[in-house]
């Protein structure tokens, strides 16, 4: 062990770049539909090596002496966003005479900001290396900020922070509800690194008796939470959920558009099921026009369903402000009685650059770049996030596609929700790893707020799953169909202060501190 560590530290150049973004690769692994997240222990114990190595000249700036340590995270990140979302491309292949320029952007661009993050993460860590066991608590820290700044910063793109590599099944996505998902990838990672504290053996007997309690403890708090709650408890509201598998390329198509309808209309009548669905969810945008100026659609839809039946549907909506003035769309939510009447809607905030609106609009379209949805235009973002309310006196949380990926962005204003609503429409991305990622995702998103999870996709992962993230039922992939479920009755969660954000900040703190001792402690101590 002692000999491969150092042959790892001593590694450079295109070397050292190659083994980075191999071990960042293969760290892709621990994700869905995988989910191996044990391979963690071996990308970043290799990822721990190669910083021990990474010294810069001591004559030269703090700046230059980080920089080989800067771009080790870079490459490191760059191999885990690539061979993480490389199917982001597929996208661009569906109207590709005029977008399949872009794809080397796509799969190669965007992971290459992304590893700016992990760059930071390693470049800090470096900033406060020492021997031992601190040098893991400088990589957890580091890669504990960079996963919150990449939540945020440039709107924000947290899409598979390494918290979710520990977490494949719902016992192991307890400690999200605790700690948050940016505290669960800093412990994550101070954990899968500890197996690099073996070969250099200082504070390794400490370090990895902290990492095996960590480690025991996120295991036991999951089984014992699941234990403790039981089966999901069924309430009185039964949801549809359909899912229509249309073709992405068909979708817009005006020959398509009037047998997309009906197939939807004819899956929501379906009456093979004996218990009469309460509500029926449609996926994002599952109307192929637009339905709010469309009288004789709703009254299609007023047709199909029974008195007291409820549709929630996604849909572009417009909005017109005056004659001289261009009208609005926006990605929705409706709601929608059995009169056909729209009775309440919402909004998506946070948009997709370049996929539903263009940044630096004026420059880039002068440019000849467009955004990559079919819609009528360029969508306009929502004034605010607040629940919904729905027939039977419940309220639901409205996440339009990839809203489901920011742990921050769950409140709303208004009454409490009862469960989360999130349409999407991953058609765009075919059968890669994309809507395997999307949902597991979404579904921590139920058990970090113990809300019930309602998730209409075009072509999957549609499912319900409870208040911690237990799938309840669901539809797989490329499968034409619908699934009737009882609505779980949410977790009531306790009053407390110690909200995930503050465990964050208190993860953080602890780690910065034993970084801290570790470089200049021990050195004192010494002299």
């Amino acid at each position: 062990m002692e000999r491969l560590a150092g042959g790892i530290m001593l590694l450079w150049g295109i070397k050292r770049w190659l083994l980075a973004f191999a071990a960042g690769a293969l760290a892709v692994l621990s994700l869905p539909p995988f989910d191996f997240f044990a391979i963690l222990f071996v990308s970043f114990t290799v990822l721990v090596w190669l910083l021990d190595g990474a010294s810069g000249r001591a004559e030269a700036g703090f700046v230059r002496r980080l920089s080989p340590a800067f771009w080790t995270g870079w490459w490191f990140g760059f191999g885990y966003f690539v061979g993480g979302m490389w199917w982001l491309g597929n996208a661009l292949l569906i109207e590709a005479r005029e977008f399949a320029w872009a794809l080397p952007f796509a799969v190669f661009g965007l992971p290459a900001v992304l590893a700016v993050f992990y760059g930071f993460a390693t470049a800090l860590a470096r900033s406060l290396w020492s021997d031992g066991l601190g040098r893991i608590c400088a990589l957890a820290l580091g890669f504990g900020l960079a996963e919150w700044l990449r939540s945020f910063v440039l709107t924000g793109f947290p899409w598979n922070a390494i918290g979710y590599g520990g977490m494949p099944v719902p016992a192991l996505m307890q400690s999200a509800a605790v700690i948050g998902l940016f505290g669960v990838s800093a412990l994550a990672v101070f954990v899968f690194s500890a197996p690099a504290l073996i070969a250099t053996r200082r504070g390794a007997v400490p370090g990895l008796i902290i990492a095996l309690v960590l480690l025991i403890a996120h295991i036991g708090f999951g089984y014992w939470v699941l234990s403790r709650s039981g089966p999901a408890a069924e309430g009185e509201l039964v949801v549809r959920i359909v899912q229509p598998s249309i073709d992405q390329s068909k979708k817009w198509d005006d020959a398509e558009r009037t047998r997309i309808f009906e197939l939807l209309i004819d899956l929501s009548r379906d009456p093979r099921t004996g218990r009469l669905p309460t509500h029926i969810l449609w996926p994002e945008t599952a109307v192929p026009f637009l339905l709010t100026g469309n009288p004789g659609a709703l009254a299609r839809i007023g047709e199909a369903l029974r008195e007291g039946q409820t549709l929630i549907t996604g849909a572009v909506r417009q909005e017109t402000a005056g004659a001289d003035q261009p009208a609005r769309y926006y990605n929705s939510i409706l709601v929608i009685d059995h009169t056909g009447q729209i009775i309440a809607a919402a909004d998506k905030q946070h948009l997709v650059p370049f996929g539903e609106y263009l940044p630096m609009r004026s420059f880039l379209e002068g440019i000849g770049l467009g955004i990559v949805a079919n819609a009528p235009g360029a969508f306009t973002a929502g004034s605010r996030r607040r629940t919904v309310p729905v027939p039977g006196g419940r309220n639901f949380l409205p996440l339009i596609c990839y809203e489901a990926i920011f742990p921050d962005e769950l409140a709303a204003d208004g009454p409490a929700a009862d469960f989360i609503v999130n349409v999407t429409n991953d058609a765009w991305y075919g059968a890669t790893p994309g809507p395997y990622q999307h949902f597991r995702q979404a579904q921590v998103r139920a058990a970090e707020t113990g809300l019930p999870l309602l998730r209409a996709a075009n072509n999957g992962i549609s499912a319900v799953t409870d208040g911690r993230g237990r799938i309840m039922d669901g539809l797989a992939l490329d499968v034409v169909g619908y699934i009737d479920v009882a609505i779980p009755e949410k977790i009531q969660k306790r009053g407390n202060i110690w909200s995930p954000i503050v465990f964050f900040w208190a993860i953080i703190a602890l780690l910065l501190v034993g970084a801290v001792y570790s470089r200049y402690g021990f050195v004192q101590r010494r002299n």
